[in-house]
Formats: structure tokens, C-alpha cells, sequence
């Protein structure tokens, strides 16, 4: 298949959160497995010195934003064999010091910002001489692409225009804007209606996904149930119920590539399920570097999150309040909310001994902490996916979860299965709940057999992505159907 992907984000150029991940890992498992790939993503500031390989493209943009043509070009990189990433190049627009915002704040054009990348990636996908057979967008930033498909399609003479499918990360997330800014899209104003990009007299790109794209999929089963309920659906559910015959739920997959024990950059002690005197090494090695007691009876505890109410952090605050009394350690890395960094920063001064609190993000350091670490905390509001969870379990830090989303999905609880068992969920959405959930850890800890059980459980799961790109493969070949 010859297959166009489009996302605001990929690992290793760009990266934001799990979007990155999942779309540089789903490309590049297609590529593996013989499919012709392209991938479109904005030139960002620094891409290029830091991947001086990539080169201008032969390829000039002429973007109309309503009345106003925008220039600009297309820089190519040869990633692996089939896979080209084409970054979309309009220095205004993506020359910045973030993708989305600055200091908590969003950019103020970022319509125009994504509209012009949306238009980029319809013209790419019409005018490439190797002709993709559809196309796969993600999340709101792209959103306008399958609407922008059929509006060349039907006004346009584009009589082989290709299939769309759209992939919704994280329903919250939906790129509203002012209706004024539907002129900047050039639709036709039959698309600005309520079955189609208006949104209580805005217009919303995600929503123009959902209503457009030809398949929609979520990146978890249960979260594709969810988002179809009041509760979950952000608005959107009564458009999503309308098109539930389209919906699929597929579950995230981990790059084992990278996150793997066994051959590492990032710790300096491997390990396997079988040789896992390592992880004991490395707990001790994070313990050092974070200035922690070296302490191998203490368990530790970390999180690695964005500090939002979405990831419940501020139950986790709360629980920490109350568990920190206890015999264990603490550390977390993130960024986020102000008043969540401030809980946490005044959490590590309350516990010098106990608790580690590391404001930003360190790729290396994230690596260190699921490894060292005994559990892993992700008490989550809802959680479309969620990756931690799953590098978690291959690297033996057992995860405590909340009942949602693909935390459901990827953890297994004894209630559910005592001989599978892999981690700790519980289902309130209560301070009192996670406390709960972490004595139940600090119980398992102490019986070591079984601790090993769960470690055996955990570090053997497979969320590969090979298996992941088959279920896409799939939904490929019913969209081509």
C-alpha cells in the first residue's frame, strides 16, 4: 500500500507528548513491513540543525488561506527504506520557540497555523508523484484534511482522490475556533453546519475529522466506547454516536526498539525477566543521582506525566500527602500547571528524604526512573492510551492505574486474573482511592515472591508494534474496500 501520513508532531523531530511517539513509530513499523510511506509534519525551529540530512525539496507551496496566498516549501528526509518524511516549511508560522503555545499560553494564529498545514498535506497527497492511496491524519491539527479531500473531490475534478481515515488521541484536545476562521479553510459554507465543522457557531477541526474521514479510530478499545458516552465525549458524542459504524479502537503499541532493558544508552545497568539483578542496580544508581537514600528495602514510586487535572495529579497529591508517612520514596518528572508544579515542589521540600521533584523533561532521565523504580504511579482522569503504563511494565516498575481508557486495556488486576496479574487498579476518582491503591503496593512489596510474579507478568506482556501496524494494515484494506 502506498500510505500519507500527516501529524503536528513525530519522534524524533518534534514531540509534545505520546502523539509523536505513536505516529513515528506507526510509520516507521509500515515502512518495515514493505508499505510505501510518507509522513508530513511542520518544519519546526531547530529540526533542521539537529538532522542536518534533511534536505530542501524541489516543491513550492502556494497555500490560499481565504484571500491571501501563502508561500511556502517542503524539506524531505529519507528516513529508512519506504519512508520519506516531508516537513512543511512556512517560517512565520512554525519558527518558534514551542509547537502550540509559550508559558501555558496558546498561539494565538494557530488556525492559520494548522489550516495552511492541513491545505499543505492535501496538496502533497493530490499532486506526489507516487500517488498515496489514502490518507492517515491525526488529532485536530490536521482535522480539516478529510473535509479538504472531498471539497477537491466534488469541486475540483479530483476523480482519484484517496480514502481518509482520522486517528482522535485525546478527545479533550479539539482546535475551536472563532467562525470567522472558517473563511481561512476556503470550504464551500454547506460544510459549516452541524453535521459538519460547526461546533456551537465555531468552527472545529477535530469535529470536521469526525465528520468527514472515511474511518475514524481511537487509540484504545475501551476509549472508543467511552468517547460515544456524555461523559467522555467532550461535546462530540452525539456527532461520534452518529458515526460509530466507522469508529475502531486500536491499542497503542510500544517501540521495543527503544524502550527496552536489555541494550540501553540511557541505564547503565541492562536487565532481563531473566537476569534481574540490573534493575536493582539501576534503582540504586537513580536513588544516587537524585540524591536519594540508597535504600534497596525502600520501594520507590515515580510518575513521569503532564502536570494536568486530565492525568490526576492533583489526586495524586493529595494521596502522596497522606502515603509519604509511610516507608517509601517518591519521584516525579514533569511539567505543567503552576499550581501543580508548586504542589509537588513544596511535597519534595515536606520530604527531602523521601520525595525528588524534577520540573521539565529528560528523555534519558524517563528511562532511568522506569527502570529504577519499584511502581509506577498514572492515576489518570480518563487516559485515551496512555504509553507509560506499557514502558512501565517491560521494565518491571509495576503500574497502579485508575479503570480507564487504555489504562484498562494494557494492566491487569488481580481481581481480574490472580495468574496474570501485573499491576494495581482502582476505579474512584478519589484521593482515597489511590492511597488505597498504593498501601496495596507497599503490601506487595513486602512479599517479594509475589512481587517477582507480577514483575515475571508485567516484563513478558507484549504491546509490539507489529502487531499494532496488522490492525492498522487492516483498517487500511477496508478503507480501500
Amino acid at each position: 500500500m502506498k500510505i500519507l501520513l500527516a501529524s503536528s508532531e513525530v519522534h524524533p523531530y518534534s514531540k509534545s507528548g505520546g502523539l509523536a511517539d505513536m505516529v513515528g513509530a506507526l510509520a516507521k513499523f509500515l515502512a518495515r513491513a514493505g508499505h510505501q510511506v510518507g509522513l508530513v509534519t511542520p518544519l519546526y525551529r531547530g529540526i533542521l540543525e539537529r538532522f542536518p540530512e534533511i534536505k530542501p525539496f524541489d516543491w513550492n507551496l502556494d497555500i490560499l488561506l481565504g484571500n491571501t496566498h501563502m508561500k511556502g516549501g517542503v524539506f524531505v528526509h529519507e528516513a529508512a527504506p519506504n519512508l520519506t518524511i516531508y516537513f512543511i516549511d512556512h517560517q512565520p508560522f512554525y519558527n518558534r520557540a514551542g509547537l502550540y503555545n509559550e508559558n501555558n499560553t496558546d498561539y494565538p494564529d494557530n488556525a492559520e497555523r494548522f489550516i495552511f498545514f492541513s491545505k499543505a498535506v492535501v496538496h502533497l497527497a493530490r499532486y506526489l508523484p507516487w500517488q498515496p492511496e489514502l490518507v492517515h491524519v491525526h488529532d485536530w491539527q490536521a482535522g480539516l484534511v478529510p473535509a479538504l479531500i472531498k471539497d477537491h473531490a466534488s469541486r475540483d475534478g479530483w476523480n482519484t482522490a484517496p480514502p481518509s481515515c482520522l486517528t482522535i488521541h485525546n478527545l479533550a484536545y479539539q482546535g475551536v475556533f472563532s467562525a470567522a476562521k472558517f473563511t481561512l479553510t476556503n470550504l464551500p459554507p454547506d460544510f459549516f453546519q452541524p453535521d459538519g465543522v460547526e461546533f456551537y457557531r465555531q468552527l472545529n477541526c477535530l469535529k470536521a475529522g469526525i465528520s468527514y474521514a472515511d474511518l475514524i479510530t481511537t487509540v484504545s478499545p475501551r476509549y472508543a466506547r467511552e468517547i460515544t458516552t456524555e461523559l467522555f465525549g467532550c461535546g462530540l458524542d452525539g456527532t461520534l454516536r452518529r458515526r460509530q459504524d466507522s469508529l475502531i479502537g486500536v491499542l497503542n503499541g510500544v517501540d521495543y526498539d527503544e524502550w527496552n532493558t536489555a541494550s540501553n544508552p540511557h541505564l547503565k545497568q541492562p536487565f532481563t525477566i531473566g537476569s534481574i539483578t540490573g534493575k536493582a542496580a539501576d534503582k540504586a544508581e537513580l536513588q544516587k543521582e537524585l540524591g536519594l537514600p540508597i535504600a534497596p528495602n525502600v520501594p520507590l514510586f515515580g510518575t513521569i506525566t503532564r502536570l494536568a487535572h486530565q492525568k490526576g495529579v492533583d489526586i495524586e497529591l493529595g494521596a502522596l500527602e497522606e502515603m509519604l508517612a509511610a516507608n517509601m520514596q517518591f519521584v516525579l518528572l514533569g511539567t505543567g500547571g503552576h499550581e501543580f508544579e508548586q504542589g509537588f515542589r513544596k511535597l519534595a521540600r515536606r520530604y527531602p528524604d523521601k520525595c525528588v521533584v524534577k520540573i521539565g523533561f529528560d528523555q534519558g532521565l524517563s528511562h532511568r526512573i522506569e527502570a529504577g523504580c519499584d511502581f509506577y504511579l498514572m492515576p489518570s482522569q480518563f487516559e485515551p492510551c496512555g504509553l507509560n503504563q506499557m514502558y512501565s511494565l517491560r521494565y518491571g516498575a509495576i503500574p497502579i492505574v485508575r479503570v480507564t481508557g487504555g489504562l484498562d486495556d494494557s494492566v491487569t488486576d488481580a481481581s481480574e486474573n490472580e495468574e496474570k496479574a501485573d499491576g494495581i487498579k482502582f476505579t474512584e476518582f478519589t484521593v482515597r482511592a489511590l492511597a488505597k491503591a498504593i498501601r496495596k503496593a507497599l503490601f506487595l512489596y513486602d512479599d517479594q515472591e509475589l512481587l517477582r510474579h507480577y514483575r515475571e507478568n508485567a516484563m513478558t506482556k507484549d504491546f509490539s508494534w507489529e502487531r499494532t501496524a496488522k490492525s492498522y494494515e487492516d483498517i487500511y484494506q477496508r478503507l480501500l474496500k
